[in-house]
């Protein structure tokens, strides 16, 4: 089997193309974008937490259930792809595995939904108006907060 340089061609073409896409949609940000600074926008931004108060501060249960989320759907993807590939060669009457590969996966998004219903049950997808209003009084409280630390360093100034 010979190398042809040659056949790698379109993939040296496709990471051109791509990076030329990230910069060009970069510089067209800077150009046109809107540049109203606020006070929030200069904010450090974390993991959807305000950097403000004590590092030892706990996270809302909410956080944990989206991160459950996210690894339960990105198991789901991860192995049901190369399994929907390779499902029909596999239940082929050559190897006649059909049922039980079938099962396997039928079990397996049981599993799955299982866990979908326990955080839905714990109320992660819970946006009613109770959320948003305890939502609405812990930002409130975070803005107290930054409000009285820019109080303190100008007296301190």
């Amino acid at each position: 089997m010979n190398f042809v340089l040659s056949a790698y061609l379109p993939v040296l073409l496709m990471f051109i193309v791509a990076a030329g896409f990230a910069v060009t949609m970069v510089g067209l940000s800077q150009l046109v974008g809107q540049r109203k600074r606020t006070r929030t926008k200069l904010m450090p931004y974390e993991c959807g937490k305000d950097p403000v108060g004590s590092a030892r501060e706990r996270f809302s249960v909410k956080f944990y259930l989206i991160a459950m989320l996210f690894i339960l759907f990105d198991i789901e993807v991860i192995f049901l792809v190369p399994w929907a590939v390779v499902f029909k060669l596999l239940s082929s009457p050559q190897y006649g595995m059909s049922n039980l590969i079938y099962f396997e996966m039928v079990l397996f998004i049981a599993l799955l939904a299982a866990g979908l219903i326990y955080v839905i049950k714990k109320g992660a997808f819970d946006w009613s108006e109770r959320a948003r209003s305890e939502a609405q009084a812990e930002a409130r409280l975070l803005d107290s907060r930054v409000s009285r630390a820019s109080v303190q360093v100008s007296k301190a100034a």
